[in-house]
């Protein structure tokens, strides 16, 4: 049977599960791109992307270019002789790259363009307070993730799903949406459309410490949104002000809502038991999981075990 010959590039795992995907159906991978080995944890050892490691293990060609218009990657490029490439999680491609293969290069993108473009969609459609997202394949050109569309696939978020659910459940579409677009690709059945004028509010930016940082005063179901959004990583974060302490930063990971009346000052860090909230008005943000500096994530309780705090703490 003849087989497109593909090319992926990408370097995450979520990446790595879109090129499981393609390897495990009848598809010819010539090549593999990813980032360079970078130096992480405490050592600063050099780590290698998932991708690399996949790579490695089933033994197809490898390439870590620091700059992809380097005209030796270029050269190593072309001898591969690609059909098709496919990029997901991956840099940037300049024009001499995703214009060699004849059927193109197309992109993975963990939403339903135009909506969120931009580097944190996952994050972004729950902090936005979505009810459905999902992902697309489209055509790479010149701009960022506005190429013509070639397949969606719709994945509806729970009230409960936090950013680490909602990747999941997009990647397990992704590893269906992939095969289908190299297969349409391949046998000319994919009609590309333009995408339509993206909406203003569904921007999905990068992730800073002051886009990430807890707004005690926004609605608490903004606040939850905001949170799980950002669950489990980067996180959501606020200031914890103690009276004869130090301000502590902390991660918050897991929240709910109680509406009740109270007569605590609004944000008010309250512990009652082994149960820790913020007062705000019309009830109490009750805060089930959180990370204490220097310390894992861990339940309130597990923190009110060896931890107490004084009567006028508060969040801000």
């Amino acid at each position: 049977m003849n087989q497109a010959r593909i090319v992926f590039m990408g370097t995450p795992d979520f990446a790595l599960g879109c090129l499981e995907a393609i390897t495990s159906q009848p598809h010819n991978v010539v090549g593999v791109v990813t980032a360079p080995d970078r130096p992480a944890g405490r050592g600063k050892k050099l780590h290698q992307s998932p991708v690399k490691t996949f790579a490695l293990q089933e033994g197809i060609p490898l390439l870590q270019p620091l700059k992809l218009k380097d005209p030796e990657f270029l050269d190593q490029l072309k001898e591969w002789k690609p059909d098709l490439i496919v990029v997901v999680a991956f840099r940037m491609l300049p024009k001499e790259v995703w214009s060699l293969p004849p059927l193109g290069t197309f992109n993975l993108h963990a939403s339903l363009l135009p909506d969120y473009r931009g580097a944190a969609p996952i994050n972004w459609a729950i902090i936005k307070g979505e009810t459905q997202t999902g992902v697309t394949t489209f055509l790479i050109d010149e701009a960022i993730d506005t190429g013509a569309v070639l397949m969606q696939q719709k994945v509806s978020i729970a009230p409960t799903d936090d950013a680490g659910i909602l990747h999941d459940k997009l990647l397990d579409a992704a590893q269906d949406l992939i095969p289908k677009t190299i297969e349409g690709l391949w046998q000319k059945t994919l009609q590309p459309l333009p995408q339509k004028e993206p909406d203003p509010q569904k921007i999905a930016p990068k992730l800073y410490p002051e886009n990430t940082r807890i707004n005690w005063k926004d609605e608490p179901q903004k606040i939850q949104n905001h949170i799980r959004g950002l669950s489990p990583y980067p996180s959501a974060w606020t200031q914890l002000k103690q009276p004869n302490a130090e301000v502590v930063r902390l991660k918050v990971f897991k929240t709910t809502w109680e509406a009740q009346s109270h007569n605590h000052r609004f944000g008010t860090w309250i512990t009652a038991g082994k149960t820790l909230g913020v007062a705000l008005d019309g009830g109490i943000l009750k805060i089930l999981e959180l990370q204490w500096p220097g310390k894992k994530r861990m339940t309130a309780q597990e923190l009110l075990n060896g931890r107490s705090f004084e009567a006028e703490s508060r969040v801000e």
